[in-house]
């Protein structure tokens, strides 16, 4: 069942020990803005799929921080969350993975759920394979298929 978080309320996620974040809600708008985010519209064709993945991890933490505890700047003083900082803090291997387990996959997984029905064998989303053999045409059926009885 999919349930739904109506007050739309920010969330503190934990992306480490010591290290927390206030992240909007993962909306259509949000994921709208962030696909259409001039850093990842610049990302080349010919880039790899990793190189997609940061581009917009970074374009989407940029929308969704909204605050955060545990970060800090070279001498180890808390800082605020800005541009520069949110792509630093993705450019962190175990932040990165923990925020798209957290928070980018959680959308992904609903994405999946969606659209977990196999291709149609015809139509617009032409793409199944077909799992019966075809019927010979010249056989009949030896039998007449069985049908529940009327009382």
């Amino acid at each position: 069942m999919l349930t739904l978080d109506l007050t739309n309320a920010p969330r503190w996620h934990d992306l480490a020990p010591g290290v927390r974040v206030q992240l909007r809600p993962l909306t259509t708008a949000l994921m709208v803005a962030t696909r259409s985010d001039p850093a990842v519209e610049a990302v080349p064709e010919d880039a790899s799929d990793e190189e997609r993945a940061v581009a917009f991890a970074k374009a989407l933490a940029r929308r969704a921080v909204l605050a955060w505890d545990g970060v800090g700047d070279a001498e180890g003083k808390p800082i605020d969350p800005s541009p520069e900082a949110i792509d630093a803090l993705m450019d962190v291997w175990p932040i990165f993975e923990a925020f798209q387990l957290t928070y980018v996959s959680k959308g992904l997984l609903l994405e999946q759920e969606k659209n977990a029905s196999a291709l149609s064998p015809n139509g617009p989303s032409a793409g199944a394979s077909d799992t019966a053999k075809p019927a010979h045409p010249t056989r009949a059926a030896s039998k007449p298929a069985r049908t529940a009885r009327r009382g």
